[in-house]
């Protein structure tokens, strides 16, 4: 079996070749440019390569609903030239296979649960925290969709004491991901954030945002598995700090062992690495090529 897989990303788009067993055999990566020629690039990649199916993991927002009138289209993003780009359909024209299509992060989340870190669980949350914060949720096997599709980076967040900082985020300003992305460390102290120091106030303050989500996320989902993605999660100084920080949000009130004892375990960092979204773009399209046989 030959499965393309696709992680669209706002940065860079990363297409692959991957069989059932979850091995990535060959990839590509190339910057995220104007959409027509992005695309083609992709197109032109697995038609070479002749796969059976593909999975497209796609930065967004995305419309997931396939009785809309703009299913497959990267819909609202900040991403300049690519509102209302018709994604999926412009892949389906050139190619008559079977496609899955789901956000970046819910298939990183996928990724992780097939062959990652919440294998053999039937849950598990995704964060990637980068360019952007995004969440993705795996709950009984499923990926989480509904309205749209988990949208958590743009949650509203209680402010640190000692952080003035306006925000990044050309929506919401001081959400989750205009407070903690990438973006908001690089403004807020002048550095990005590989160059700051492990021990620079900066992690507290980022640690403070991302555990009060993780907390969020606790008591109203109940994930079995937390993992956190992404480049900035690079820093492993933000570990320790954030399971802290969590376990000081929840003063007790979840009694589960996972998070009394053996929190360690329990927020993770991905164990497919920088390869989670693209693995997750293979089990989508594991999934999508089943579907067409039954």
């Amino acid at each position: 079996m030959r499965i393309g897989a696709m992680e669209a990303g706002g940065t860079k788009f990363v297409c692959g070749i991957g069989n059932e067993n979850g091995i990535v055999e060959d990839r590509i990566s190339f910057p995220t440019g104007r959409p027509e020629g992005t695309l083609a690039r992709a197109i032109s990649y697995f038609q070479d390569h002749e796969v059976e199916a593909i999975g497209i993991g796609s930065f967004g927002p995305i419309d997931l609903k396939p009785e809309s009138p703009t299913y497959g289209y990267v819909t609202s993003t900040p991403k300049h030239g690519w509102s209302q780009i018709n994604v999926l359909g412009n892949m389906k024209s050139h190619m008559d296979i079977p496609f899955g299509w789901d956000t970046d992060v819910n298939a990183a989340a996928l990724g992780e649960a097939t062959w990652g870190a919440a294998k053999g669980l039937k849950s598990c949350a995704y964060y990637t925290v980068g360019t952007g914060l995004g969440i993705g949720l795996f709950c009984e096997g499923r990926l989480v969709h509904g309205l749209v599709h988990p949208e958590g980076g743009h949650v509203p967040v209680k402010r640190h004491p000692e952080d003035a900082f306006g925000g990044t985020c050309p929506y919401h300003g001081d959400c989750l991901e205009g407070l903690a992305a990438g973006p908001a460390l690089e403004a807020r102290w002048g550095l990005k954030g590989h160059l700051l120091p492990a021990d620079h106030p900066a992690w507290e303050i980022e640690a403070y945002y991302i555990a009060q989500s993780i907390t969020g996320l606790i008591l109203t989902n109940s994930p079995e598995k937390i993992i956190l993605g992404g480049g900035v999660m690079q820093q492993a100084q933000l570990y320790p700090l954030i399971r802290a920080e969590v376990r000081r949000n929840l003063n007790g009130y979840v009694l589960a062992d996972e998070i009394v004892h053996d929190i360690e375990h329990y927020i993770v960092p991905p164990v497919l690495g920088t390869q989670s979204g693209l693995c997750g773009a293979l089990a989508l399209g594991i999934r999508a090529w089943q579907d067409s046989q039954s």
